[in-house]
């Protein structure tokens, strides 16, 4: 059930990376309300409808990493946390970039805009913040290219310096998890391999 889950999940979030799906609104810019209930390091609710970063993948709930201190984490809920943390502190506003009517699925951009100290009115891209901050991944396509290519760049550099949870040696690489899943459940996908 959750391998199916996971799966249905991961075709989605490929799909709406492509124009096909992709349908641009003219609503504007929103924030993430303040009664949003959070799924996911990636993703939140409200009023019926799941709002998603495009373009970011979170790490996997019931996947863990050992911290520092020996013990055993659970992944998703780490990249929850930083979620949540980030838009409490940040409180970016966002844009719906795709949408799955089907699955009352909305793909985010968010942004925030510094309105004080040296930074002052520079942009924070939320996706970008979570990824070199090493919380989250750049999400892949079935095929292993990215769905939004700067946010591989993001995840290079924070996997490169050992940020956040690159910094444990059995962190689970969810798009690895991810796409052996749809190899697993696709056969005409086995012929290319995950990345490493």
């Amino acid at each position: 059930m959750a391998r199916a889950r996971l799966i249905t999940f991961a075709l989605l979030s490929a799909l709406a990376a492509t124009p096909v799906l992709a349908q641009v609104t003219s609503s504007g810019w929103f924030p993430v309300p303040p009664d949003a209930a959070f799924d996911t390091g990636d993703s939140w609710s409200n009023a019926g409808t799941t709002y998603r970063l495009y373009g970011v993948q979170s790490c996997l709930r019931g996947t863990s990493f050992t911290n520092a201190h020996g013990i055993k984490r659970d992944c998703g809920e780490a990249s929850l946390a930083m979620l949540v943390a980030l838009i409490r502190d940040l409180r970016p506003q966002c844009y719906e970039a795709a949408e799955l009517p089907q699955t009352r699925t909305a793909f985010v951009f968010c942004v925030a805009v510094r309105t004080e100290g040296a930074g002052k009115g520079s942009r924070i891209d939320l996706g970008t913040a979570l990824i070199a901050t090493g919380f989250a991944f750049a999400a892949l396509k079935p095929d292993g290219s990215p769905v939004h290519a700067p946010y591989l760049e993001a995840q290079h550099v924070a996997q490169k310096s050992r940020t956040g949870l690159w910094a444990f040696p059995d962190l689970p690489d969810p798009n690895t998890i991810i796409l052996r899943a749809i190899r697993q459940a696709s056969p005409s996908a086995a012929a290319t391999p995950p990345p490493q």
